[in-house]
């Protein structure tokens, strides 16, 4: 639903020139660096990208599940990283909080948040909780006035810089998603220890991470939403949105990759010609758009289903599977085109060809996915 055209093409064109004038020019730098600059950082805080999806009473956008897409769509045809800096704050890093936070807690974080005065993240996954997001180890008792929390969480992205993290941990003997409790922990909570950054195979400039918890207390106002023992169903809402984003998100790096390879197509010279006029070259280009236009079209057809109100569980799988897929595919042709060039680094083209691989293990695995739509389908 997109409730002011005029309003969402002028911010669409804000977007696209963030990414022509300040996102690409600085893709080396932040690949070199491993960080964003602070000078880019505060470009982004102008754009607003930190507090799109929070309400607007809270200093954000408030943007609509379609027009969230159809932001990420243009914010993403540049650097990975930018995606995971700039848009996470829309996305789990404030999710939970705006479905389910107490009052206070809302007023607490999202303004900040919407700012990117705090850096939020989601702090699920564990050593032995994966695609079982529901086999946590990590402990919460009950001790007057909160909780002990003990434990360890891994592959975290952004835990080494956020400010703010949501993190899971169960509560009780209860098996399943059952007995999990959502806490909002905050940087300098005492006996909360970060890891140093992962190192990764792409995605520099957004780092992931571990955090330890050696016997934190959590005290009872850190429990989301004030209830204990839902933590597991807030996270499980959150997602189901931000497997829409991670479509999107998806989305706008094939199309990057695309523009380039039909650009590159059109100058490179093999056997006298440009290999744009290769049919085998003209054939690998052009499976790259057809795959990308049907993945635009599910993403923003489910967007829609969302913001009307339609059940959308099976959707979402749809989506998250089809859009990470593609962009992977893409990816592997687009190398394929360049050639020798795609493989050195230089034009940017090995840079994505690694970075967009965790796509398709971010927020379920594809073969969840898979799972998760067989499943539905035989419900019917």
């Amino acid at each position: 639903m997109i409730r002011d055209q005029a309003r969402m093409d002028d911010l669409l064109q804000r977007i696209r020139q963030f990414v022509t004038d300040v996102a690409i020019p600085n893709e080396d730098r932040v690949e070199e660096e491993d960080r964003i600059p602070d000078d880019v950082i505060e470009e982004m805080r102008k754009l607003g990208s930190f507090g799109w999806s929070i309400p607007e009473e809270f200093g954000g956008s408030e943007l609509t599940t379609e027009e969230l897409a159809l932001a990420f769509i243009e914010f993403t045809q540049c650097s990975v990283a930018y995606r995971a800096y700039g848009g996470q704050n829309a996305g789990i890093g404030s999710g939970c909080i705006i479905e389910d936070g107490t009052a206070e807690q809302k007023q607490r974080y999202l303004p900040k948040l919407a700012t990117g005065e705090m850096i939020g993240c989601l702090a699920v996954t564990e050593p032995e909780a994966g695609s079982d997001a529901t086999a946590l180890k990590t402990r919460a008792e009950r001790v007057e006035g909160g909780y002990r929390i003990s434990g360890e969480k891994r592959y975290i992205t952004l835990a080494p810089i956020a400010d703010l993290y949501t993190v899971l941990a169960r509560d009780s003997g209860e098996r399943g998603g059952d007995g999990v409790t959502a806490f909002l922990l905050e940087r300098d909570t005492p006996g909360m220890r970060l890891g140093d950054p992962m190192p990764a195979m792409g995605q520099a400039g957004a780092p992931i991470g571990q955090i330890f918890f050696d016997d934190v207390f959590a005290p009872e106002e850190t429990v989301l939403g004030g209830s204990e023992g839902t933590g597991f169903r807030s996270v499980m809402k959150t997602l189901n949105k931000q497997r829409i984003n991670l479509s999107a998100l998806s989305l706008g790096p094939a199309i990057r990759m695309l523009d380039e390879a039909v650009a590159y197509a059109k100058e490179r010279e093999q056997f006298g010609q440009p290999i744009a006029e290769f049919q085998l070259v003209q054939a690998m280009l052009a499976e790259c758009k057809v795959e990308i236009e049907a993945a635009r079209a599910l993403i923003l057809e489910t967007a829609r289903k969302r913001d009307r109100g339609e059940d959308v569980v099976m959707d979402v799988s749809l989506c998250k599977y089809f859009s990470t897929e593609m962009c992977g595919r893409v990816a592997d042709r687009v190398v394929q085109v360049f050639g020798g060039q795609g493989y050195v680094k230089g034009r940017g083209i090995e840079r994505f060809y690694r970075d967009v691989r965790p796509f398709r293990i971010y927020e379920g695995t594809s073969q969840i996915h898979l799972l998760n739509i067989a499943k539905n389908l035989l419900r019917q």
